[in-house]
């Protein structure tokens, strides 16, 4: 049982080896953050989804990465049709016809939010002064938004292969009923025992990669497009199953499929491309250190990237004692600024809060922190995860789970007290269903 005085030691340590950080517009925030420019990705998590400071941070350290360290792309926990679209405008591109409006479904201030619009900005005035060659890549590694994936796919092939695309409005058509609603699909295929429209799907996927040879020489970023929504769609309809078995399985299935999208496209781009990924915390800290993957049987995106990239794989979180947060009651209602609870006296966050400094980096890597840091930051103590949705009342079982900070990430960023995101075209379409309560 961790005490009174093992806090108090740990934020002593702390407050030590606390690097304290300046404003978002000093060079110098960003340049705290070159000792991890060695790394292939970087990951920069969040503690919540609608925390203005999260937003700041992670677009200040993205800056310096490609400006000074020539990180060439980065992909964000958004769905990749959304993201595309965000992509073809940061490179000068013209819009697809069939492409929507981007993150237009709850969450909608996830995305759309004064914080990150910024760096939208910034990211298209960059790209404006590069070759082509050059320019850097918006990606979305998640895989909700099925409807416009097929829509994205069916109007590839109605551009490159009539035959193709009358193959697959036939194969998607299966979708149809539920592809607004795919929930509905998941639940049906349980009671069915067996999915529908799985043997379809995957057959349209396999049939546009065998024709790459054809299709990609031409235009291998709209291939490239095309291909990731048909394998956004695959996964997406196992994921709609395997959410209704009541085991890990369908968010296993979720960060496998950004951990694979992120592979193919480091692939793509060749051995000197690198990325920065923004996702929250329970994405980006190694699942194998928390109570997801002790108790509950889950992997998540850094736990594979780790495993898949070793020291080249940088983690990093990001949390907050108190102040405000954009969040919902529940999924598909309305966003509301909520007060943030004071952090637990058994957590993580509580010594990041005792150590006395505002806002701070703290290297956590083996052979950098100090031993003691890391031995007392290696007791299993509660962190808060706030997701979407943030429930105050029920905080401890719906925000709090044991983990080994040490060991989750490699570096910890802490601000104090934060603050709601700006959000911005608040103007939505319901979302698709996901499975964590608290929506992460």
């Amino acid at each position: 049982m961790v005490t009174e005085s093992d806090t108090r030691l740990a934020a002593d340590l702390v407050a030590t080896a606390a690097e304290p950080l300046p404003d978002f517009d000093d060079p110098s925030f960003g340049a705290a953050f070159d000792r991890f420019a060695g790394a292939r990705v970087v990951c920069l998590g969040e503690a919540s989804h609608g925390t203005s400071e999260f937003y700041r941070a992670r677009a200040a350290i993205t800056r310096r990465l490609i400006e000074k360290h020539g990180f060439t792309m980065v992909a964000m926990e958004a769905d990749w049709p959304d993201a595309a679209t965000v992509d073809r405008m940061v490179r000068g591109k013209p819009a697809l016809p069939e492409a929507e409006a981007p993150f237009t479904r709850f969450p909608t201030w996830m995305w759309r939010n004064a914080e990150f619009q910024g760096f939208v900005d910034w990211l298209s005035t960059h790209n404006a002064a590069q070759a082509p060659a050059g320019q850097v890549s918006f990606h979305g590694l998640d895989l909700y938004n099925m409807s416009a994936s097929i829509a994205a796919v069916i109007g590839y092939l109605e551009r490159t292969d009539l035959e193709a695309a009358a193959e697959a409005r036939k194969l998607y058509g299966c979708l149809k009923p539920w592809k607004e609603q795919p929930a509905i699909y998941g639940r049906m295929a349980l009671s069915e025992g067996h999915g529908r429209c799985e043997a379809g799907v995957v057959k349209l996927l396999r049939d546009l990669f065998a024709r790459e040879g054809d299709y990609a020489p031409d235009d291998p970023d709209s291939f490239l497009d095309a291909a990731q929504n048909a394998r956004l769609v695959a996964n997406a309809e196992a994921y709609y199953r395997a959410m209704y078995h009541g085991s890990a399985a369908s968010w296993n299935l979720r960060d496998e499929h950004m951990a694979d999208t992120l592979e193919v496209l480091l692939q793509r781009r060749g051995p000197d491309a690198k990325a920065v990924v923004w996702a929250h915390n329970s994405h980006v800290g190694d699942a194998r250190r928390t109570d997801m993957g002790r108790s509950r049987d889950e992997l998540n995106l850094g736990q594979l990237l780790r495993e898949r990239y070793g020291s080249a794989a940088c983690l990093i979180g990001f949390g907050t004692h108190g102040g405000t947060v954009a969040a919902a009651d529940d999924w598909d209602e309305p966003m509301q600024v909520k007060t943030i609870n004071p952090s637990r006296a058994d957590s993580y966050e509580r010594i990041m809060h005792d150590s006395g400094i505002d806002r701070f980096l703290l290297d956590l890597r083996d052979g950098v922190a100090a031993e003691e840091l890391r031995l007392v930051l290696g007791d299993e103590r509660l962190e808060r995860y706030i997701g979407v949705i943030y429930r105050p009342e029920t905080e401890r079982w719906s925000h709090y789970s044991a983990a080994t900070l040490v060991d989750e990430y490699d570096a910890f960023v802490w601000f104090d007290r934060t603050s709601a995101v700006i959000a911005t075209g608040m103007s939505r379409k319901p979302g698709a269903d996901e499975t964590w309560p608290s929506g992460l």
